[in-house]
């Protein structure tokens, strides 16, 4: 027996962690005794004297490593959602163990030995098809680590593997610093132009820290409102001046030094494994396969979304000065008059529209969409024990009735919560030894009132995220290393971005777009107008991703980036591909998490574009059925969500519609076609 609940059999509702009981100081030795675990296990695989079979190796090494990764999983989601100084320590001394730990396991000579016997005699082992799939992927994913190098360069790979962990941690760790310390106190004379949504907001924020006034904060739920709608042109240029200094303040929390030996470390590694960059490293194993492709596309969408850019821009500055103001349009301004003309083309009024969008009604939406494609609910369980009193518990259950797995959300920001949304898992699907269900969780960072209002964004950011919780739930793979999300990097955001799409159906927005107060339904010429402006301002979204998108494999390719000058390298950057000097990037380098916090995104922020190609396809499908839950299609699409990456993602998705992509459908969907 142990006093240790993570290390201690975890027998709550569902098999979730013990969360009323774990402490930060249960982590470390829970954290030791799983890779002490998992290291024995692998030891024993390694020196089985029986010839390599799939059962003896992959087998095995599936069921190795169970503690470690229940024990990581329960850490890295919690560090993420309440980084307490404790636990961000923990994060601090961990991290790169952690780190070092897996690369000991993935260069394994002995495992890469009997792995490699396996893949020679592929063909004739007879698997089933997700299993050649697995050792394939898995003798891919050795070979691309380093496992087939000498002694001395596999040595240097654990070395580079270890410090990237430290510095992605570091990283990370400053920019929820710079978000956390910063704030904006309001007075009264402040709020002109602030809609009632997010002056309840800023009043909650400030008595939530026993401070008198308004409070604007650093999180996105907070600042992009602001600069929305805020009629103070000092304090929008304030408040985006914070905003875009995130990982840039001179000391200890300065990202550029970890950002040069980040992608120096990157750079180095790829090129030990014999490519010339570490983009072409990273593509060598997507859809996308090289560098090229991935410029193509961007660069297909970029100077169509340019030219919408300038149109926007001549019609924001032309509202502007009929309004009074005859200066150019800054950054912090675009958004201000972009709302204003929004307003004035479409009668469109995001205060208008908010308190037909709450929190409860979106949800509500989103899991009615899941039952109607796909034949699951969700009830929720709000006995069960959780880790803060704003999460909330669902049980997901198939068309029988019978448990299928359980949905977490987490959607309100928070002090100590990292930024944005993303989706998670405490535990995966699998079927290897017996069912096993998994338990998902949706971070969002919505502004806390009542009743928690959203945007559109947040709105379609909520059918986002939950398509990946859906994508991790419908899993029906056998093994866990094929699960949910284990899909290559440039397919994982298709069954999310797809989902979007069924908020913009009108039979969604007519039967949950109520009045939170009234429940009264938006108004049919206000829902018109609503789906008439979607394509409003795509020119600006489109130009502010793609931006990002190609510094993001031009950081990745530089020849020598520990040399790099990141504010001369990003403005040298900015001029030669025509960066509209009125849009800046969504992400800068210094607080560009995506790539810098962890390596899920480097040489990887394309991903969504090309997601975007194959969602706007795959919609086209339903649109053409003149149904957007037929049948036939909804089980096509579920087949993607249930089949992780136990096939290949172009079959999966020309088994969905029968062709190839076309990019024809992303372009009208944004507006660019005519561009």
């Amino acid at each position: 027996m142990t006093d240790n609940p993570l290390l201690a059999p975890w027998t709550g509702p569902f098999g979730l962690p013990p969360f009323d009981l774990i402490r930060a100081e249960h982590f470390p030795p829970a954290l030791d005794a799983g890779m002490a675990a998992h290291k024995a296990e692998v030891a024993a695989i390694g020196a089985d004297t029986a010839p390599p079979s799939f059962a003896n190796t992959i087998d095995a090494l599936e069921r190795s490593g169970q503690v470690l990764r229940r024990v990581s999983a329960c850490f890295f989601n919690l560090v993420s959602s309440q980084a307490s100084p404790e636990m961000q320590q923990v994060e601090r001394d961990y991290a790169p163990r952690l780190a070092r730990h897996r690369a000991e396991v993935t260069l394994d000579p002995a495992i890469y030995a009997r792995i490699a016997a396996l893949h020679a005699r592929l063909p004739a082992l007879g698997l089933d098809a997700d299993q050649a799939r697995l050792l394939d992927r898995l003798h891919t994913f050795l070979l691309r680590a380093g496992a087939g190098l000498d002694p001395a360069q596999r040595e240097r790979m654990a070395a580079i593997t270890t410090r990237l962990a430290e510095l992605h941690t570091a990283f990370g760790q400053n920019v929820l610093a710079d978000e956390d310390d910063w704030q904006m106190l309001l007075g009264e004379g402040d709020l002109a132009g602030l809609p009632d949504f997010l002056v309840a907001a800023a009043k909650q924020a400030a008595t939530a820290q026993g401070i008198a006034g308004y409070l604007i904060t650093l999180g996105r739920s907070s600042v992009e409102p602001f600069l929305t709608f805020s009629a103070r042109r000092d304090l929008r240029e304030k408040a985006w001046r914070a905003w875009i200094a995130r990982g840039t303040h001179p000391g200890p929390r300065d990202n550029g030094p970890l950002i040069r030996e980040i992608l120096a470390l990157r750079a180095e590694r790829a090129r030990i494994l014999g490519h010339e960059s570490f983009a072409d490293w990273r593509l060598a194993d997507t859809m996308a396969k090289e560098p090229a492709a991935v410029e193509a596309l961007l660069h297909r969408v970029w100077e169509p979304a340019k030219r919408r850019a300038a149109q926007e821009q001549a019609a924001l500055e032309a509202l502007a000065r009929n309004a009074g103001e005859n200066g150019p349009i800054e950054a912090w301004d675009w958004r201000y008059w972009s709302e204003k003309q929004r307003l004035a083309e479409h009668d469109l009024d995001e205060s208008r529209l908010k308190p037909h969008f709450p929190l409860e009604a979106m949800l509500t939406a989103a899991f009615t969409t899941a039952t109607k494609l796909f034949g699951v609910r969700f009830e929720e369980r709000p006995e069960v024990p959780l880790y803060h009193p704003d999460v909330r518990c669902f049980e997901m259950l198939g068309a029988d009735g019978a448990h299928r797995g359980v949905f977490l959300l987490d959607a309100f920001a928070r002090s100590g919560k990292r930024s944005g949304a993303w989706m998670s898992s405490y535990r995966v699907a699998e079927s290897f030894d017996g069912a096993v269900s998994p338990v998902v969780v949706n971070n969002n960072n919505i502004a806390k009132a009542d009743p928690a209002l959203l945007s559109w964004d947040e709105a379609r950011t909520l059918f986002h995220e939950f398509g990946h919780a859906l994508h991790g739930l419908l899993s029906t793979a056998r093994y866990p290393s094929q699960s949910g999300t284990a899909v290559t990097s440039d397919f994982v955001e298709f069954p999310s971005q797809v989902l979007e799409h069924w908020l913009s159906v009108p039979a969604t927005l007519r039967a949950h777009a109520r009045h939170h107060a009234t429940g009264e339904p938006l108004p049919e010429a206000l829902l018109e107008r609503l789906l008439a402006a979607r394509q409003h301002g795509q020119g600006f979204a489109t130009v502010e991703f793609v931006s990002s998108a190609l510094i993001d494999m031009a950081l990745h390719r530089h020849a020598a980036p520990e040399t790099l000058d990141l504010d001369l390298f990003e403005r040298e950057f900015l001029a030669s591909i025509g960066m509209p000097g009125a849009i800046g990037l969504r992400h800068r380098p210094p607080h560009f998490q995506h790539l810098f916090s962890g390596g899920g995104y480097a040489a990887g922020y394309y991903s969504y574009m090309w997601a975007e190609v194959l969602d706007a396809d795959a919609f086209d499908a339903f649109e053409e059925a003149g149904d957007a839950f037929d049948p036939v299609l909804s089980a096509g699409l579920r087949a993607i969500y249930e089949a992780g990456d136990t096939r290949d993602p172009m079959e999966l998705y020309t088994a969905f519609r029968g062709r190839a992509p076309s990019v024809e459908p992303l372009l009208r969907k944004r507006g660019l076609a005519e561009a």
